[in-house]
């Protein structure tokens, strides 16, 4: 797995402010940061934990660290994962890592301010000012289109509430006083298909990491990038000229479950995200599009490969030129290869070589990742988070396929939401109960374009470094 970056020359290294968008590392956790068993990994960026780092690798894998590594605690390679053998814990020459960075590593830096950052996903609570402090942070308060659905308080489907806010005088869009909102309280297939065409509520599937049946709602970015440039009342809300083109998509699926359900956002038809044109192109341009929740969100297929006329020059490549810039905000993230079928997943048990769970090779993400993990909660089999290379999820049989991820992944949170603990893929030693994923060739990528101002991903939270 390499962390390559797309474009050296576009690289510099940040001064130091007192805030840096948590998009400038390859790496960032707040907190415990493992690398432990990790696959061949050599990162092109700098990391970074407000925690301790775990380290360890076995001899034939080897961890590579091109730009600096700091942590507000120390390095140490302790057995997890129900391991007792593959280095020497008490010896850092056995743990197959190299540091090239200048410096290599720090360690007890100062860091970054350890908030917990998991109400910048959350709802604001009634009377908070979306102006105050911790309002303009929310992805709420940030975002031009706010979709929730709830219980319907009349009739048997779900209500939807979309709400367009504008920025009104350099004001976070939830200050508008005067939003354009759809609202339907019995929102049923055919009235959401003829008025938000892009959504859909009527999906379910099953996770078998989490045990649980997902109530889905579902984006199709493709048709939300078309209904936003040709729905009138958006578009007399939002001129694209005036720059004012929604670029954050706030979701919250809030309906009631039972105990074996799960609210989840699942994205699909994301080869395209909406963008404005307006913005420009190329590396500097056009405006970028951030999708954030706070429930766990799952991206169906390749994401953001390309724009207008430019072809999938980005799929299976770490070249973003032809991207916008992009964030998956969540409470966890799951990819979903474009082989993955709802139905299979209620009628067929996962197991190694199963082809209807055989992931389509070549999956390509483009985009930050801020999301959270399970995190460890001891040194079994059964207590491990898996480490920063299964922080994206996984669901299918990845064997002998290449996932590409372009990124920056960024650990802020505890998840909350999908809260089952990391299994280990099958075949591994010992032997795992019900497994199900096998995992891909990584091709994860530190996308060296985060580092530029102009390609920052709308709302991308903005860490406080410690005097």
């Amino acid at each position: 797995m390499s962390w390559t970056p797309t474009n050296q020359q576009q690289f510099f290294r940040l001064s130091q402010p007192s805030l840096i968008p948590a998009c400038c590392f390859a790496i960032f956790y707040n907190g415990l940061l493992e690398f432990s068993q990790c696959p061949t990994m050599t990162i092109n960026g700098r990391v970074h934990a407000n925690g301790p780092i775990y380290l360890g690798t076995t001899p034939t894998v080897s961890l590579t660290f091109n730009d600096s590594v700091t942590t507000t605690s120390n390095f140490s390679a302790p057995f997890v994962d129900g391991l007792s053998s593959g280095w020497t814990p008490s010896n850092s020459n056995t743990w197959n890592v190299f540091f090239k960075g200048s410096p290599g590593y720090l360690t007890n830096t100062k860091g970054f301010n350890p908030a917990d950052y998991h109400y910048i996903i959350e709802i604001p609570p009634a009377g908070e000012d979306p102006m105050s402090v911790t309002g303009r942070t929310r992805l709420y308060n940030q975002a031009q289109l706010v979709l929730l659905v709830t219980n319907s308080p009349s009739g048997t489907n779900p209500a939807v509430r979309l709400t367009v806010q504008a920025s009104i005088a350099g004001q976070v869009p939830g200050a508008d006083f005067t939003p354009l909102s759809f609202y339907f309280t019995n929102a049923s297939p055919g009235l959401i298909s003829s008025n938000l065409p892009f959504l859909s509520l009527t999906n379910r599937f099953y996770d078998q990491r989490e045990y649980k049946t997902n109530l889905v709602t579902q984006v199709d970015m493709g048709i939300l990038a078309l209904w936003i440039w040709t729905n009138q009342a958006v578009k007399s809300k939002l001129p694209p000229t005036s720059g004012s083109y929604p670029n954050i998509l706030y979701v919250a699926d809030q309906r009631n479950v039972t105990a074996p359900q799960m609210p989840v956002v699942r994205l699909k038809n994301a080869a395209q995200l909406p963008y404005n044109p307006y913005g420009g192109t190329g590396i500097f341009g056009p405006f970028g599009f951030t999708v954030a929740t706070l429930n766990p969100l799952y991206v169906w297929g390749n994401y953001n490969i390309q724009i207008d006329n430019s072809g999938n020059q980005s799929a299976a490549t770490t070249n973003t030129t032809n991207t916008v810039p992009a964030a998956l905000i969540s409470d966890a993230l799951t990819v979903l290869s474009s082989h993955w079928s709802d139905a299979v997943s209620f009628t067929s048990v996962y197991a190694p070589g199963n082809a209807n769970y055989s992931a389509t090779e070549g999956t390509t993400i483009n985009a930050a990742i801020i999301t959270g993990t399970m995190p460890s909660t001891g040194t079994s089999g059964t207590t491990f988070s898996g480490g920063v290379h299964n922080l994206p999820r996984l669901l299918e049989d990845w064997i002998g396929k290449n996932l590409w991820l372009n990124t920056s992944i960024i650990r802020l949170w505890n998840s909350q939401l999908a809260t089952n603990q990391f299994r280990n893929p099958a075949g591994f030693s010992p032997n795992p109960v019900n497994p199900y994923y096998n995992p891909p060739t990584r091709r994860y990528s530190f996308d060296i374009h985060y580092l530029l101002p102009a390609y920052i991903p709308p709302g991308t939270p903005m860490l406080l470094s410690m005097p």
